[in-house]
């Protein structure tokens, strides 16, 4: 029963909660900016500028964000708050936070650190790339814009181009056209179009027949080492360090995309990129799919199911009023999003103007926009080398945040369920060192002769991991629902900023969520289009290792359930003791006030000296 009765409201108690013996306090923000600053950090990423652009253009232009607000208002801005003041309520990571509301579904809070393992290992990677093409972009001419390379000479282009022309009975018959001008715009558009893909699948991803696990590009190997490099000393010293390096890293994107939008609106072109992006097509909303990648969209982009946003949170002070910052954070995203989808889809404008084909040959998504069609609209603009550098210092930076803020989430984890051994001197920094030189060694299978085959796997992976994140959202929203109780928590949060918040956010929880990501997971498990990559369907190994990949943190939820109730089955769904309550509802008391205690005092009483002696005679709630 929840009877005991809270502090007041300015008291910071709950902030200064007893260490375990021989453990340190835990740390907290040093102010709201750096909570917010990070929490920015973390949801816009690499998805806001190569997926969710595309996708709009791709699912029905501007009628694209229907399906994308019903999901975020349904789904996505419930799950993100629910997180963060579950975060901030425990003062706990991503997995003693469960433990503490109920300790059968802890599981549910280790599932979200697989997770969040799998991306430290691959995500890391992409930046990587980042790294090679900036160090490449300081070069003039930029090798993604001629065919003078050892990985794209003019044959290796022509075969890619028409691998038909080299068979024994190919029919040659077209060069007796050669001078015909179609000819020409031809091979232009060919050429252009395939330097940069060259460069990707042939020098980073080393497509090839030869494949080796020993085969180590070193050179990639040094970049993707760089990278971890700058995370560990991002967040090698704690939040404390943390706070400070996203002021730079969150807001300097912005800084770039702001410099990309100028330019961009103001090619050739533009208007047309703009046109394809945002056209309206209304017949695309009976389409299943749209719906699915809206929803998908949303999950990705507001990083909900990892466990970082309730490790973020727990370093607030518990009178946050978290609920104002994740709407304000929410709007930031998804309009981020948005204005990304002017910055890219002008300059694809320009080049599909300058190349004279349509822009659905130029519009592609994920890793083949930002390292395909971007650079190669980048390399037609004068000075091509300064447009590529700020264009990949703006990707490393959009993907440097969400990395060590998940990295950060992990060791917070990890440390708030060994506190005692980890909350010491330098032991913080020994902890992120091992994480970091682990994910590094696991991380260096994708820069070897099988990481283009690598890359298909975890493209399969996040292909799966959509109805992934649908059943971590049920089992959460479940949780809360049955054996916390959403009313409880409801309160909870009211206890911590001061009023209670929008209704609808409850009923979400107990409701229209679940029921939302239930049937979004039956659509996934009845869909009957075939997962491809570049127009190749894997084998079933890819099939089956991915299957696993994605059980893995499913299964550790019943999982933990059966151990919970081995353990201690009579107080496995019992909240922790020493989680503060809330205090009984005001205007209830107000009223109770009013009708019992009135005919009580002298009618001659001020008005001070009544409502004084109301709250000296309050009666017990028990």
């Amino acid at each position: 029963m929840e009877t005991a009765r809270g502090t007041p409201a300015g008291d910071s108690a709950p902030d200064k909660q007893p260490p375990e013996e021989g453990a340190q306090p835990r740390e907290k923000w040093a102010n709201k900016m750096e909570f917010v600053f990070a929490m920015a950090g973390e949801i816009i990423g690499l998805g806001n500028i190569w997926r969710f652009p595309y996708l709009c253009y791709k699912n029905g232009g501007g009628v694209f964000l229907i399906p994308y607000c019903v999901f975020l208002f349904f789904c996505g801005i419930p799950v993100f708050f629910l997180e963060t003041a579950l975060g901030q309520y425990t003062s706990e990571g991503g997995v003693t936070a469960w433990r503490k509301i109920c300790p059968m579904f802890e599981g549910v809070g280790i599932a979200s650190q697989v997770i969040v393992i799998y991306l430290n290992i691959y995500y890391i990677v992409v930046l990587a790339w980042g790294i090679f093409y900036l160090i490449n972009s300081f070069k003039s001419p930029l090798p993604w814009s001629t065919c003078d390379n050892y990985w794209n000479t003019c044959n290796q282009i022509s075969a890619f181009a028409n691998p038909d022309l080299y068979r024994p009975d190919s029919n040659w018959s077209f060069l007796n056209n050669v001078t015909s001008p179609d000819y020409y715009e031809n091979v232009t558009y060919i050429c252009v179009c395939l330097h940069a893909s060259l460069l990707l699948r042939h020098r980073v991803l080393r497509m090839s027949d030869d494949m080796s696990l020993s085969k180590v590009h070193w050179d990639l190997a040094l970049c993707l080492l760089l990278a971890w490099v700058i995370c560990y000393f991002c967040i090698w010293k704690g939040i404390k360090c943390t706070g400070k390096v996203v002021y730079f890293t969150a807001s300097f994107p912005y800084l770039m995309l702001l410099i990309l939008f100028i330019r961009g609106v103001t090619l050739p072109g533009a208007s047309e990129g703009l046109s394809f992006y945002l056209t309206p097509d209304f017949s695309r909303l009976s389409d299943p799919y749209v719906w699915r990648d809206a929803g998908t969209q949303v999950f990705f982009s507001y990083a909900v199911c990892q466990g970082v946003l309730t490790a973020l949170g727990s370093y607030n002070k518990y009178n946050n009023n978290c609920y104002r910052d994740c709407l304000t954070l929410c709007c930031l995203n998804s309009a981020t999003s948005i204005f990304a989808g002017f910055v890219v889809f002008s300059v694809l404008g320009f080049m599909a103007s300058n190349l004279g084909v349509s822009i659905h040959e130029v519009a592609t998504a994920g890793p083949g926009l930002a390292f395909i069609a971007y650079p190669q609209a980048l390399s037609m603009l004068p000075a091509p080398s300064f447009w590529a550098v700020l264009f990949f210092l703006m990707i490393i930076f959009l993907g440097l945040d969400t990395q060590f803020v998940c990295v950060e989430s992990l060791a917070t984890a990890i440390t708030d369920m060994f506190p005692r051994q980890l909350r010491r001197p330098r032991a913080r920094e020994i902890l992120v060192l091992i994480i970091a030189i682990v994910c590094f060694l696991l991380g260096l299978l994708f820069v070897t002769e099988v990481s283009w085959m690598l890359s298909i796997l975890k493209r399969y992976f996040i292909y799966l991991k959509r109805s992934e994140f649908n059943c971590q959202n049920c089992w959460q929203t479940i949780m809360l629902k049955v054996p916390y109780g959403a009313d409880r928590f409801y309160h909870n949060i009211e206890d911590m900023i001061g009023y209670l918040p929008f209704p609808v956010l409850k009923y979400c929880w107990m409701f229209v969520t679940p029921l939302i990501c239930g049937l979004t997971v039956l659509f996934n498990l009845t869909e009957e289009r075939p997962f491809m990559v570049d127009d190749y369907i894997p084998g079933a190994w890819v099939s089956i290792l991915g299957f696993l990949l994605v059980a893995t943190p499913l299964i550790c939820i019943p999982a933990y359930v059966l151990v919970s109730l081995y353990r201690d089955g009579n107080n496995m769904m019992t909240p922790s003791r020493d989680l503060r309550q809330a205090k009984p509802h005001k205007p209830l008391l107000t009223l109770y006030h009013c009708v019992v205690f009135e005919a009580r005092v002298p009618p001659n009483r001020n008005v001070a000296d009544r409502n004084e002696k109301m709250m000296m005679e309050e009666p017990s709630m028990a």
